[in-house]
Order: structure tokens, then C-alpha cells, then sequence
């Protein structure tokens, strides 16, 4: 059965638009620091899917402005899970950017970047990405109970983002069958998966950095570059790794283990202001003051 079958037998109506809030996995975890390990392997399996990688291609500044374009998208994405109210205005800015990157394909095929199965696989990536971070990067994996409630947490935003339903699985177990039929019968060898390897592994200065220190730039950034490539190809599954071309050795995968067994261990010990992102430390803190405030007026005399 291919994926778009199976996803047929499996679709429902999604949940109301609506905000993420405190309570969550997503809330607690979207934030952190971490999660701009495993978001290249996100990205990487985008641009194997024919759609996006076409519009990728024409459109994306990732070759000419990696730096400006990796943080652009990572505010973005902390603006989904924190943005309170915002976040949903965010989703309509993206839909209503996307909904002129079209492009056809030098086999006359045409893309467009909202077609209902591509704009969901950019959300199912994410879904990978952070299983895939507590794989690595967490204390321990998650249990499969806790994958299906935070896969739960996942149709709110595609809700949000307005995704078909159609394009949504029913539950974990039937999202795992999705996605493992896309990586092998549906992704392929695409020049801009190649290209956004090549990209990573030597992030080009920023616009706005003189010329003279260009040089430090690269020095100062080749192992933060070597860091991300060897994390993006080992938490890229074998079957998209095997169409690229990409060897992965069983020494990687130990290396990437104790890597991943230090960072799980280091970062939970860091200041809060320094373990998540900006946007995502203010809303915490934010409603932290709001609950704060919330004991005081419940306290007061009436």
C-alpha cells in the first residue's frame, strides 16, 4: 500500500485551531537548544521529496544566505509552539508566502510548494526530527506511549497550519508506516539535498560581516560545520542515506552515541535562559509571571 493509500484508510478531522500552552511535550521540549541538532536531518529529508526540493531550488536562499535562512526558520518554528496568539498568524504568514513558490521542473513537471501532500511532509520531518533527538540526545528514548501522546500534540499543528486531513495519520503506529513508505519509495536523490550537505559543512559568512574577517568566520565555524554534518547524516534514516550515498559506519553510529550521551547530560545543567531559544525562554518565563500573578489575585481579600 503506498503512503497517499494508506493515509486514505487512516485520515479524520483535525482539532480546532488553537495556540500550543504550557502542559505539553512540545512546549517543554521544542525550545530547547537541542533541537537544532536533528533539525538538519529535517531538512534534508525535504529536500528529497520532489515538490520541495524543486521549489527549494528556485526559491530558498540556503546556498546564498545560509545563516540568515537557518535563523529565520528556527525563529519561525519557536514562533509555532510560543507565539501564543501570534503563532497562528505566523502559520497564515508562511501559508500566504508559500502560496506563490511554484516552479516546474526541467521534466516539465509542475510544483507548488502548497500542494497538500509536500506542506504536510515539512511538519512530518519535525515529528521524525524530535523522536529522533530523545533517540540521541535526551536521557533515555522515549517509550512508545510517550511517542503516540506527543505524535497526538503534532495534530494541533497541522491543524494550525492548515494541513489536509488527508494527509494526516490516525496515530503513531500508522504515521511509522507512513513515514518509512515515503523515505523508500517516495524521496530521492535530489542535486539540493546534495547541495544542502555541501552548505552545512562550510557556512558561508554573513551578509552583513566585512570581507576582512571571512576568514576567521570559516575557522571559527569549520567545527560547528563538521559537528552538524556527522549529526544530520546519523539521525538521517539508512534508506535516505542509502540514496545519497552516504556511508555510515558502526564506528559513526558509537561516536554519535557518546556524543549524544554528553549533551544529554550537559545541557539539562545549563541556566534556563541558556537551554532554550530566545523566543521560546520569554514565553516560558512569561507565563510563569502570569501564574504568579494568577495565586496573587485568587489570594486577595474580597
Amino acid at each position: 500500500m503506498t503512503a497517499s493509500a494508506a493515509l486514505e484508510t487512516t485520515a479524520r478531522d483535525l482539532p480546532p485551531r488553537r495556540p500550543f500552552a504550557p502542559g505539553t511535550r512540545m512546549w517543554d521540549e521544542t525550545g530547547l537548544i537541542t533541537f537544532s541538532l536533528t533539525a538538519g536531518s529535517a531538512f534534508l529529508l525535504q529536500t528529497m521529496e520532489p515538490t520541495i526540493s524543486a521549489v527549494v531550488d528556485e526559491h530558498s536562499t540556503f546556498r546564498t544566505d545560509p545563516m540568515g535562512r537557518a535563523v529565520r526558520s528556527l525563529s519561525s518554528v519557536m514562533m509555532w509552539v510560543y507565539g501564543g496568539d501570534e503563532a497562528l498568524a505566523e502559520a497564515d504568514r508562511l501559508r500566504a508566502m508559500h502560496a506563490s513558490l511554484n516552479t516546474t521542473d526541467a521534466a516539465g513537471r509542475r510544483h507548488k510548494a502548497l500542494a497538500s501532500g509536500p506542506w504536510a511532509w515539512v511538519l512530518h520531518t519535525g515529528t521524525f526530527a524530535f523522536t529522533e533527538s530523545a533517540e540521541y540526545f535526551a536521557r533515555r528514548p522515549l517509550t512508545y506511549a510517550e511517542k503516540e501522546a506527543y505524535y497526538q500534540e503534532t495534530l494541533q499543528l497541522m491543524r494550525n497550519f492548515s494541513v489536509a486531513p488527508k494527509e494526516v495519520p490516525e496515530n503513531y503506529a500508522a504515521f511509522e508506516k507512513f513515514f518509512a513508505d515515503m523515505v523508500e519509495n517516495h524521496l530521492c536523490e535530489t542535486p539540493t539535498a546534495h547541495d544542502y550537505l555541501r552548505v552545512i559543512q562550510s557556512v558561508a559568512p554573513p551578509k552583513q560581516l566585512p570581507r576582512v574577517l571571512a576568514p576567521l568566520w570559516r575557522m571559527a565555524v569549520a567545527p560547528i560545520g563538521r559537528m552538524q554534518y556527522f549529526v544530520t547524516v546519523g539521525t538521517t534514516p539508512e534508506a535516505a542515506r542509502r540514496k545519497l550515498g552516504l556511508t555510515w559506519t558502526a564506528d559513526d553510529e558509537r561516536k554519535l552515541r557518546a556524543l549524544g550521551w554528553m549533551i544529554a547530560r550537559i545541557v539539562p545543567l545549563l541556566p534556563e535562559r541558556v537551554r532554550y531559544f530566545p523566543i521560546a525562554y520569554e514565553a516560558r518565563r512569561l507565563e510563569r509571571d502570569r501564574a504568579r500573578l494568577r495565586k496573587v489575585i485568587d489570594m486577595r481579600p474580597i
